[in-house]
């Protein structure tokens, strides 16, 4: 059984969340299509979101990817034929990392004793992004323009926001993360994440004038809590810089953070 619920934030407008890596992804309905942002995890993961999305609308979809992550963009095959868009460089992160990241969770997952999701991730394509979006692009849903767009280098350096003018709301990826009691995990900063240049995406994001943002795990929050999110990720930007420089060390850098140790250290490193 599925632990999916979907949230309507909007006419139209939907978030499905899952128990599972605490995943957001989205729904977009115009009048003529769907927009389908992100496709969770797997293949068996992907056909029970194309099932609930059926279930909401039978209009023709498109699927937006914010980024390259599996548990964002591994579920993609259960809505092909559809067009499928990106930045250029998920596309080229799924094409060179894709199977290395299935490896990884996958040994992950047994190691946790997840033998299905193990199973399940292990027998997923890896379907490529055949529609690039390198700035800004607008699709049109019918009675509904959507922005897809690159804010700069974050979380990853080709993370796509999906911007709904029309109702206040953006899907952020994991440009911001909810977490129980905070923001961010140690899982949130890779050897693709650009520290020192995610406040300024999240500026450009703010800029945008959202009422909700949409993580890419947890609740949909307001411009209070990515304001706040821009803040903690430049004090961390601010002790890597000081602990690079000689300036502090280490340990002291953890003490002043922000956030629980060892999600400080991930970001130092």
């Amino acid at each position: 059984m599925s632990d999916g619920r979907w949230i309507q934030l909007a006419d139209g407008i939907h978030v499905r969340r899952y128990e599972e890596l605490d995943l957001s992804v989205g729904l977009v309905v115009g009048t003529r299509r769907c927009l389908v942002v992100d496709t969770r995890g797997s293949a068996a993961q992907g056909a029970e979101l194309a099932a609930a999305v059926r279930e909401l609308t039978g209009l023709p979809w498109t699927v937006a990817l914010t980024h390259a992550h599996f548990d964002h963009s591994f579920g993609t095959a259960a809505f092909r034929p559809a067009p499928v868009w990106a930045h250029p460089g998920c596309r080229d992160a799924l094409a060179t990392d894709g199977e290395a990241q299935r490896a990884e969770w996958a040994a992950r997952y047994r190691a946790d004793g997840h033998a299905r999701l193990a199973a399940d991730l292990a027998a997923s394509p890896i379907v490529l992004p055949d529609r690039l979006v390198a700035g800004s692009t607008r699709l049109d849903l019918g009675g509904r323009s959507v922005l897809l767009t690159h804010l700069g280098p974050a979380h990853t350096g080709h993370d796509l926001a999906v911007h709904v003018p029309d109702a206040g709301v953006v899907f952020a990826g994991d440009l911001v993360e909810h977490e129980p009691g905070g923001s961010f995990t140690a899982e949130s900063f890779g050897p693709d994440t650009h520290l020192e240049a995610w406040p300024a995406a999240l500026d450009r994001l703010l800029a945008l004038a959202p009422d909700v943002v949409v993580p890419g795990h947890g609740e949909p929050v307001g411009r209070g809590f990515v304001v706040w999110a821009r803040m903690t990720l430049a004090t961390l930007a601010g002790l890597r810089a000081a602990v690079r420089s000689g300036r502090l060390d280490a340990d002291a850098a953890v003490r002043d953070a922000p956030l629980a140790p060892d999600v400080t250290r991930a970001a130092l490193t």
